[in-house]
């Protein structure tokens, strides 16, 4: 549900750099102003856009986390992603114009609403935008890659090595530590997108603590031994089945 939509310039977004081409000059970033006309407030635990919705837009996150998610045969939702501030989601619907993945925010977030018709216009006159957009598809695609080769030959240390290691990464692209971070989804959440179950999951995080890899306070986690996790990602660590 949406609580509220408020008039937004990505001309003074400090955001700008993550989810937006940098070479474009001042007339061209007022015709981004004019696409980008929409912040729209998804409280925790509210959807932005369901499976089967006509899809429409994409979305820019300006704050907050999210997690993609499509329902399982049995019945469960299996987590197809996370996506955090910088990131823009919504490029499932591309295809068949519908989405095809409920979009489901882990805590209060914002987001900017792009039109997509008017953004493929915009891109047709704007290289620069053009070729963003086409980076922004093509680092979904080869993420999407990353999370296949995690489900397919990865161990259980594997998967919870590179997805911390990974995790860690795309937020210090935004400004935060290299070492610590919050974890804002829970460790089923984390299950279900690496392919776990949840009594793996936490086996694997006590392993991890137990040989002083990282350090865990609830949701807090701190990597003390960034290397330790990489060994482990390229197969020279102990495995958890």
């Amino acid at each position: 549900m949406i609580v509220q939509s408020i008039k937004l310039a990505c001309s003074n977004c400090n955001l700008r750099e993550l989810c937006m081409p940098l070479a474009l000059n001042e007339e061209e970033l007022q015709k981004l102003d004019d696409l980008v006309t929409i912040r729209r407030k998804i409280p925790r635990g509210e959807t932005l856009y369901r499976n089967g919705e006509r899809f429409s837009a994409l979305y820019a996150i300006r704050t907050g986390f999210f997690k993609t998610t499509v329902a399982a045969a049995d019945g469960r939702d299996q987590v197809t992603g996370f996506q955090m501030a910088g990131e823009v989601i919504g490029l499932d619907g591309i295809v068949s114009d519908q989405h095809t993945c409920d979009a489901v925010a882990l805590e209060d977030a914002e987001v900017c609403s792009m039109n997509f018709d008017l953004l493929e216009d915009l891109s047709r006159e704007i290289t620069a935008l053009q070729r963003h957009v086409h980076k922004v598809m093509s680092r979904e695609i080869v993420r999407e890659n990353g999370v296949m080769l995690f489900l397919g030959s990865m161990h259980a240390d594997e998967r919870l090595a590179g997805f911390l290691l990974n995790l860690v990464q795309r937020l210090h692209v935004r400004g935060f530590s290299q070492s610590e971070l919050i974890l804002r989804m829970t460790r089923e959440e984390i299950g279900s997108y690496l392919g776990l179950k949840l009594e793996t999951i936490s086996r694997t995080f006590s392993k991890f603590v137990e040989q002083d890899i990282i350090e865990v306070k609830q949701r807090h986690v701190r990597i003390l031994n960034a290397d330790a996790l990489r060994l482990i990602v390229n197969n020279q660590g102990c495995h958890t089945t």
